[in-house]
């Protein structure tokens, strides 16, 4: 067993536990084509997420948005986001930033994936004023440790979460958001 299959079986079994009715998992057809649709191809440890656990409906307090079906979807988000970042649009979604989960309040968790790392981002636009990228913030350096953090109850967002520590800005915010 690697250390991804691992992941997912313990994402695969929280996932379980935590809600009540999980969506069955995404075919290899939705992924196929969310992927022809958002013009890249989705990393390996989030198609393993939305086709052996279930097309959304699992994680964090708010839970991943499902990639594909009706009413919001991971590609729906992204591409909303990016066209309201087109020419002469004030740009607050960079390409190849993938919106995975809504917290609310127009906060989101998105998956880099330019980064060979996949960090999860933060977008907090609430308290910005005229520079987009001061929304932008590390989450977690890869996927699997936010996966990893959500399993262990240790993440931010968790009610007994040690709060010491702030996100630091994510670096690429500005001149991403500049392409």
């Amino acid at each position: 067993m690697t250390d991804s299959d691992d992941l997912l079986r313990r994402v695969s079994a929280k996932a379980n536990a935590t809600t009540e009715h999980l969506p069955p998992p995404a075919t290899a057809e939705e992924v196929a084509q969310a992927e022809r649709m958002l013009g890249f191809r989705l990393p390996p440890v989030l198609t393993h997420l939305y086709r052996e656990v279930a097309n959304g409906g699992f994680g964090p307090d708010y839970v991943l948005l499902p990639l594909a079906g009706e009413g919001r979807t991971v590609v729906r988000e992204y591409r909303e986001g990016r066209e309201t970042s087109g020419p002469g649009a004030d740009a607050h979604w960079p390409a190849d930033v993938l919106p995975i989960l809504d917290w609310g309040c127009g906060m989101y968790a998105a998956v880099d994936w330019r980064s060979p790392e996949g960090p999860v981002l933060l977008f907090e636009p609430n308290g910005i004023s005229d520079d987009r990228h001061h929304a932008w913030y590390v989450d977690s350096e890869t996927l699997t440790d936010w996966l990893e953090t959500w399993i262990a109850e240790t993440g931010w967002y968790e009610e007994d979460a040690d709060e010491d520590g702030d996100m630091r800005p994510w670096e690429s915010a500005q001149q991403r958001l500049a392409e």
